[in-house]
């Protein structure tokens, strides 16, 4: 009897690997790993960047420690589930774009925050999420009778927040929705004859969305081409961000040791321009296994992509998938003169909470997308 009682309560015992197993069965490890990394490099750039302010930093980390919370929760959720939230989610989030239009709150000339009481949100964040779950929902539900008429639809799903956020006004934000839209109209099979119809329709525009851009917008397309006409105004950014590239040689300046950073020469160095603190400080060397890190995630990220089994998973994890490469293209490319400063955040690793917990709110997704059991219709 005595030895029945022991074992009973031996089998009932505390099991940490148990507790490890349930909380860790729908997170995909290696991509987790390629996470952390990224994240950590974040923290010491920032570090650096803010001049050793431990309590930014600390905030950083505490944005993180949310984010991951949130891709926990997303990764842990069925995947029916996160198809029956698209429509709402959507909804919801075209609810508060007309509310930042009506009742929005104005800081810089800019209309695009929403104060609900208890914080301020921009909805504009939401949609980043939204649109791309919302337009693979609807490709998915009419996947059989797949014909034009439904690309258009899809479209017209996409420019409803694209237009709200334009009048914000918030171009950045709204490209960026626009090419995540447009990508899961490309997976989704997309004519190339379209594409190359839309692409010289977009190009004949071009005049005439110069004359409807504000004059900041105009001068930051300008400055991209010349910053020198202006380099003590809308060229300073650029021109200062070139000098920390380049400054940074082979093998950089060292940790908290650019000169660019240090003194305070380089604007919005914790967010935007993060980036050019980190190639003086680590130079060419630096910037390679950072571009490889990125790269560890995005082979993952594809290989999600690859494996997922339905019209929708393959759409929403394709779409996440080649909008996070853009956010570093767009970043990387403004921040070393290529691009117009749009106001693009380096993923993982500029400061700011709302990108980062819709970033890993996408990576949630993605990690349900391979750890859950198939989808399958009903």
């Amino acid at each position: 009897m005595a030895s029945t009682s022991g074992s009973y309560f031996k089998s009932s015992a505390f099991d940490p690997g148990k507790l490890w197993y349930y909380l860790t069965r729908y997170i995909d490890k290696f991509l987790l790993i390629g996470l952390l990394l990224l994240m950590v490099v974040g923290l010491f750039t920032l570090y650096s960047a803010t001049g050793s302010d431990i309590t930014r930093v600390g905030k950083q980390a505490l944005h993180i420690c949310v984010a991951l919370l949130v891709m926990w929760l997303v990764a842990n959720v069925p995947l029916q589930q996160i198809m029956r939230l698209a429509l709402p989610l959507y909804l919801i989030g075209l609810i508060l774009l007309i509310g930042v239009a009506l009742f929005g709150e104005i800081h810089n000339g800019a209309r695009r925050w929403l104060n609900i009481g208890i914080t301020r949100i921009q909805p504009s964040e939401i949609m980043k999420i939204a649109v791309p779950l919302m337009m693979a929902w609807y490709f998915d539900k009419n996947e059989i009778t797949l014909r034009l008429k439904e690309y258009v639809g899809a479209t017209l799903i996409l420019m409803l927040p694209v237009l709200l956020i334009l009048r914000q006004p918030d171009l950045g934000t709204a490209l960026l929705i626009a090419v995540s839209g447009f990508y899961v109209l490309f997976l989704a099979g997309l004519s190339w004859r379209i594409i190359g119809g839309l692409l010289v329709t977009a190009l004949a525009c071009v005049p005439i969305l110069w004359s409807f851009m504000h004059d900041y917008q105009r001068r930051r397309v300008l400055t991209m081409l010349d910053p020198s006409q202006d380099p003590l105004g809308a060229g300073y950014h650029i021109i200062q961000s070139s000098i920390a590239i380049g400054s940074g040689g082979v093998v950089g300046k060292g940790w908290q040791k650019g000169t660019q950073a240090q003194l305070d020469f380089l604007p919005e160095q914790s967010t935007d321009f993060i980036f050019a603190v980190f190639s003086e400080e680590f130079g060419l060397i630096g910037n390679s296994l950072l571009l490889l890190l990125y790269l560890i995630v995005i082979g993952r990220c594809m290989v999600i992509t690859a494996n997922a089994s339905t019209q929708f998973t393959r759409l929403i994890a394709g779409s996440i998938t080649l909008t996070f490469c853009t956010y570093i293209f767009v970043n990387m490319g403004m921040v070393s003169g290529i691009l117009p400063v749009v106001g693009v955040p380096l993923p993982l690793i500029s400061y700011g909470g709302t990108a980062m917990v819709t970033m890993l709110l996408g990576f949630g997704i993605l990690m349900s997308i391979q750890t859950h059991p198939k989808l399958v219709k009903t």
